[in-house]
């Protein structure tokens, strides 16, 4: 056997979850903790090792890849060019904003940003998310914004946008967004923990400007209005679950039973019913609430049952 079956990889946040994470998964997890770091080689910011996952062998998996780079990312790849989560929205999360990759590199030592996309598992009846400004918006009322915590003033300017089960949207790095609660999600996003905080009183935190100072990191904030159409550009469409816009950034497929996975590093949680994944090294079943690490070894794979499952991986391009 070569796919790995993961354990529950919860580190500690400042916001709430509601257990629809230890309701979802079928392995042991944490009822208060809302998130899930799915195959993760990425650590918290400030505060590694948090974040990084663990095999069932009790190896780390990040020194795993770099003890055998080949066996689990293929010839082709340095890293696995992705960060998976699950997240449990218990509360809704602040308004907030991540660093594109020109910022990133100026400011944060890395080529990655964080463009992220969102595929919703649950919502409860009128969930939503708050997406872009819906108006353009200056430099100076951003700012007297995030000094004065105007946090009413912030919300109501920008745009409410309803969810429920089997969306999936973009949200490009940049964008002023927050997840409001009673979510549940499979978060797929650059391998990056950078987050702005336009939000910060009321979340028991004292600032959230990456220690640059928020002079310099409101200047990666998205203060352009986005219109519904523009919004409407960052859903995928029935072949396709993201827009192309999200190609750049990693590769994302909903999966059903009769599938090819393709022979590549990748990471898949099954979001309902159950099934067999099967290949030259593998057979297991699967079913809804696993988190499967498929390295490079595995080969082609396919995926049988009555089932539903969500691919994640890194960039083709």
């Amino acid at each position: 056997m070569t796919v790995e079956a993961l354990p529950a990889n919860q580190p500690e946040t400042f916001y709430r979850g509601a257990g629809r994470i230890a309701e979802f998964r079928n392995v042991p997890a944490l009822a208060d903790r809302p998130e899930d770091w799915v195959g993760s080689v990425t650590s918290r910011f400030a505060l590694a090792p948090a974040g990084l996952s663990t095999l069932a062998d009790g190896r780390v998996l990040a020194e795993a890849i770099a003890a055998d780079p080949g066996w689990w990312l293929g010839p082709d790849r340095a890293d696995t060019g992705v960060l998976v989560k699950l997240l449990d929205a218990g509360q809704r999360l602040p308004l907030h904003v991540h660093p594109d990759r020109r910022f990133a590199t100026a400011h944060l030592a890395t080529p990655y940003g964080k463009t992220e996309a969102w595929v919703i598992v649950s919502a409860r009846p009128g969930a939503y998310v708050h997406l872009g400004f819906a108006r353009d918006v200056s430099s100076a009322e951003l700012g007297g914004w995030v000094e004065g915590q105007k946090n009413d003033e912030m919300l109501a300017a920008t745009n409410r946008i309803p969810v429920a089960a089997g969306d999936a949207i973009l949200c490009p790095a940049g964008l002023p967004h927050a997840i409001g609660d009673g979510i549940l999600l499979v978060e797929i996003q650059e391998p990056t923990d950078f987050s702005v905080l336009l939000e910060y009183e009321g979340f028991g935190l004292a600032d959230g400007h990456l220690g640059l100072g928020y002079d310099l990191a409101l200047q990666c904030v998205d203060r352009g209005a986005w219109t519904p159409a523009r919004l409407d550009g960052l859903r995928g469409s029935a072949s396709q679950l993201l827009p192309a816009a999200a190609d750049e950034f990693f590769a994302a497929n909903r999966l059903h039973g009769g599938d090819q996975l393709p022979h590549e590093f990748s990471i898949l949680v099954v979001v309902g019913g159950e099934g067999r994944l099967s290949g030259a090294n593998d057979d297991l079943a699967v079913r809804r609430g696993d988190t499967l690490l498929i390295p490079y070894a595995a080969g082609p794979l396919r995926l049988d049952g009555q089932v539903e499952a969500v691919r994640l991986g890194a960039s083709r391009h």
